[in-house]
């Protein structure tokens, strides 16, 4: 693949923010949702996203993934500038390359858990029966293998995140983005996620985390903390992220 006349190298980041502005509005209401970000997540890396309401986590995780636009920069997902794709080349990118877990989940109603999970594989033109196969596998993963049969309105909030999660790690994405990924979970459960994340960015993924808490921070390899559309860059320790939300520092 080949963006701007470059080939990528094998040290290359999976994702890459350049510089990257986003702004809501304009003239008089006008918002500076990201104030040029710039930013690199590497295969292997789990990079956590920690900062106040209102500081940019949401809109940057949107942009990394295609679901926004940047007013001005770039957003690199293997080499390939988002920028310069539209429509369908747009969305096969987002099928094949980007796992995402939202806050509200974003499963569809009329189907059960294992046709969710299977769904962008069999968009993206697998046979049924393999797409079904690996979605059940990576129900399994999280461990709601017994939900594959039921649609989202008989389960829990918990089990629906889970079955969630389950869809943004089906297939071989390069790219997973989570979005509080542990709301709707108990301790315990939220911990297993956690450690179904960390064990797939070890496999080779890239992660990007947005927490609240530090600890569910600590599983990553670093932190990047945003406040006004600013952003820091620290080590992904429990103590360090507590530090970074201290508003005294």
């Amino acid at each position: 693949m080949k963006t701007n006349g470059t080939t990528p190298s094998t040290t290359d980041p999976i994702l890459r923010l350049d510089n990257v502005v986003r702004v809501h509005g304009t003239d008089t209401t006008a918002v500076r949702a990201l104030a040029g970000v710039s930013l690199d997540v590497h295969a292997g890396e789990l990079v956590a996203v920690m900062g106040p309401s209102g500081s940019g986590k949401s809109t940057l995780l949107n942009l990394a993934g295609g679901l926004d636009s940047a007013t001005s920069g770039q957003v690199l997902i293997e080499g390939q500038a988002l920028g310069t794709l539209k429509g369908d080349a747009l969305a096969k990118l987002r099928r094949r390359r980007v796992g995402f877990v939202f806050q509200d989940f974003n499963l569809i109603p009329s189907l059960t858990a294992v046709e969710n999970v299977a769904l962008p594989l069999e968009l993206d033109g697998q046979r049924v029966g393999r797409a079904r196969k690996q979605a059940m596998e990576a129900l399994t993963l999280v461990g709601v293998a017994e939900l594959a049969d039921r649609y989202p309105d008989k389960m829990s909030g918990g089990q629906q995140q889970r079955v969630a999660i389950s869809r943004a790690l089906v297939g071989d994405r390069r790219l997973v983005l989570a979005d509080e990924p542990t709301g709707a979970l108990d301790s315990h459960t939220g911990e297993g996620v956690l450690r179904v994340l960390r064990e797939r960015c070890d496999d080779g993924a890239a992660g990007l985390l947005v927490t609240h808490e530090a600890r569910h921070a600590a599983w990553a390899d670093r932190v990047v903390f945003l406040r006004d559309g600013v952003v820091v860059d620290s080590t992904g320790s429990a103590q360090t992220a507590e530090a970074l939300l201290d508003p005294a520092l």
